[in-house]
């Protein structure tokens, strides 16, 4: 048991350390994982006790349609092999305790199940709480505490949704442990209530349902009105998706998210004047175009112009992607990219070099941030065998202008928040 112990605390200690590993010499990244022996013994270490269930919730990536889930648009994520891992036992008192590898400093943190309320000191885990708070109102019945161990791999503050990685983990931790008949969907949308109602991030569904909902090998696309979704297979051919971290952190609550979330609000309540519309979404460009002359403030008809082209760029992007056009495809990705700088502006220095430098790159078909913006990561469509290149061309421009080092990870698609064992 010391042996095995010993062996998780090393893996912990990397992953700790940003969660990755570099090479000598270049920017690729190795992302620290778990399997389930290795979950149950780090469980079994922090708490005493044998977990009952082990867990895995994927993170995300946009592979276009940004800033349009809230704007009642489409999105085209696909759920990654990057994620959260879980270990939960049920407890025969009221108490819930939660520790993550990722901050082993804060220890356990107790909360009792009578008080599912946001308080600043728990951290991390008002996450938890918020998803535990909104099941029970929705009437499904929680009696009883539980003990969760989480380590993710997902690089805080990334952009990749570490935040709704753990909504869907702890949904179906719930789900699991406390036997509840829950429908996925509803666990998505508690997952977003969580979110905007209790963090206080005006955010969209796309992650959870990306997280919630993903397949392998699938992109999803979605419909974030009616939720009416595909499946669409992601044949790449020669090509892989290389994530290209910034190794900024963004905070979605300090950034301009909500901001740009109002000025789109706005901006529909203007063209409600003359348009019959509850939502951006609702409208292609020439419409858009034709009406664009009520809109009263010059930010305002940019933020509404990308959610509108946005949206068609998505509904193409489907398009090409069945009909297996890749290089038209990876020509959306970087009309995406131009949109977000300059008409959404959520980009900055970090994202734009990393992007800019990518189009430069031999074996590159497109390049776009993903996320929401404001530091995190971008994706690019490269060629197989030019990713290493790509990543030293990319990673040593990036250095000299930024000033420390991106990283690199090829994105591999994965299925949706789901019980290991």
């Amino acid at each position: 048991m010391l042996v095995d112990f010993t062996k998780i605390l090393v893996k912990l200690l990397i992953c700790c350390m940003k969660g990755v590993t570099l090479e000598a010499n270049n920017y690729i990244s190795e992302v620290i994982s778990m399997n389930t022996q290795e979950l149950r013994e780090a469980f079994q270490t922090v708490f005493g006790a044998e977990a009952d269930h082990t867990f895995f919730s994927p993170g995300r990536i946009n592979l276009i349609g940004e800033h349009t889930d809230y704007n009642g648009g489409h999105v085209f994520p696909a759920a990654i092999t990057l994620g959260t891992y879980g270990a939960a036992r049920k407890r025969d008192d009221k108490l819930l305790r939660f520790f993550s590898a990722n901050f082993e400093d804060k220890g356990i943190i107790e909360v009792p199940l009578d008080n599912l309320h946001f308080e600043e000191e728990h951290n991390w885990t008002n996450y938890p709480k918020g998803v535990l708070h909104f099941l029970q109102e929705a009437g499904h019945t929680i009696d009883v505490g539980m003990d969760v161990y989480v380590y993710g791999n997902i690089p805080n503050g990334s952009g990749l949704s570490s935040s709704a990685s753990l909504e869907m983990l702890t949904g179906v931790i719930a789900e699991t442990i406390y036997g509840l008949k829950v429908d996925r969907v509803e666990l998505v949308k508690i997952g977003k209530q969580t979110e905007n109602h209790f963090i206080g991030v005006n955010s969209g569904i796309m992650d959870q349902f990306a997280i919630g909902m993903g397949a392998d090998q699938r992109a999803i696309y979605l419909d974030t009105n009616s939720l009416e979704y595909d499946l669409v297979p992601l044949d790449l051919k020669d090509n892989v998706v290389v994530i290209m971290n910034t190794n900024k952190r963004r905070e979605l609550a300090d950034s301009k998210y909500n901001e740009r979330r109002a000025e789109c609000e706005t901006a529909v309540s203007e063209l409600q004047e003359k348009l019959d519309i509850q939502t951006l979404g609702e409208l292609d460009f020439w419409s858009f175009d034709a009406y664009s002359y009520l809109i009263k403030d010059d930010n305002r008809i940019k933020r509404a112009r990308h959610a509108v082209l946005e949206n068609q760029r998505t509904l193409q992007a489907r398009k090409a992607l069945e009909a297996g056009d890749l290089e038209g495809f990876g020509r959306l990705m970087n009309a995406s990219h131009v949109s977000l700088e300059h008409d959404y502006e959520v980009t900055g220095l970090e994202l734009d070099t990393l992007v800019h430098t990518a189009w430069k790159q031999d074996g590159v078909l497109g390049a776009r941030m993903t996320g929401a913006g404001f530091g995190g990561c971008a994706i690019a469509l490269v060629n197989k065998d030019k990713v290493e290149a790509f990543e030293e061309a990319v990673g040593k421009r990036y250095e000299e202008v930024v000033g420390y080092a991106p990283s690199f990870y090829i994105a591999e698609v994965a299925a949706g928040t789901r019980v290991l064992d």
